[in-house]
C-alpha cells in the first residue's frame, strides 16, 4: 500500500534569479504548454507581480507566481516538483498565499485552471477554492476552456453580531 510521505518542511521565500533553472525544470515537467524563461521574466518585471519558491534543503520544491490587485490576488502559475507532489508542499504554498488576505484589503485569491487539469482542480478544491465561472476557449495554444476558481477570505473570529445572537438564543 502506498502511504503518503510526511510533508517536508519548506521555507517559502521570494524567488530570485538563481532559482530560475530549477523553476524552469519544474515548469517543463509540469505542463503540456509550459512558460519559457522570457514569460517568467516579463511577468516578474511588472511591479504588481510576485514570485515565490518553496525551498527545501537548498532545492526548489515548488513555485508560485501571482499578481497583486486592489481587492484580490491572482495566481498566474503554480507548480510542485514531481518528487514533492502529494507531500504537502503545494498546501504549504497555498496557506502562505491565503495568509496574505485580510478583511480590509485583499479578500480573495483567483486563478484559472484548464478544464483537463483535473489534479489541479481537485487540489484547489480541497484547499478551499470554488469554481465560480467558465472562460470559453480561454487558452491561445488550444481551444480549451478554463475554470475560474476563487478562495474568499474568512475570518477565524466570529462576528460580534453573530456572537451576540448566539448568546441571546441560548439565554432565551
Amino acid at each position: 500500500m502506498n502511504r503518503p510521505q510526511a510533508a517536508p518542511p519548506v521555507h517559502i521565500r521570494w524567488m530570485i534569479r538563481r532559482d530560475m533553472p530549477e523553476v524552469l525544470e519544474i515548469e517543463q515537467d509540469s505542463f503540456e504548454f509550459p512558460w519559457c524563461e522570457d514569460d517568467f521574466i516579463r511577468c516578474l518585471r511588472q511591479r504588481n507581480c510576485i514570485g515565490m519558491v518553496a525551498d527545501w534543503e537548498d532545492r526548489v520544491a515548488g513555485f508560485m507566481i501571482y499578481e497583486l490587485h486592489k481587492t484580490r490576488l491572482h495566481l498566474l502559475n503554480f507548480a510542485v516538483a514531481g518528487e514533492f507532489r502529494r507531500r504537502g508542499v503545494g498546501t504549504q504554498m497555498v496557506v502562505k498565499l491565503i495568509g496574505k488576505l485580510s478583511p480590509d484589503r485583499r479578500t480573495r485569491v483567483s486563478l484559472e485552471v484548464r478544464e483537463t487539469n483535473l489534479a489541479a482542480q481537485i487540489f484547489f478544491r480541497q484547499s478551499g477554492f470554488r469554481a465560480v465561472s467558465v472562460l470559453r476557449d480561454y487558452y491561445q495554444d488550444t481551444t480549451e476552456d478554463a475554470y475560474v476558481m476563487q478562495y474568499r477570505y474568512r475570518s477565524l473570529v466570529p462576528d460580534a453580531a453573530e456572537a451576540t445572537n448566539r448568546i441571546t438564543r441560548l439565554a432565551g
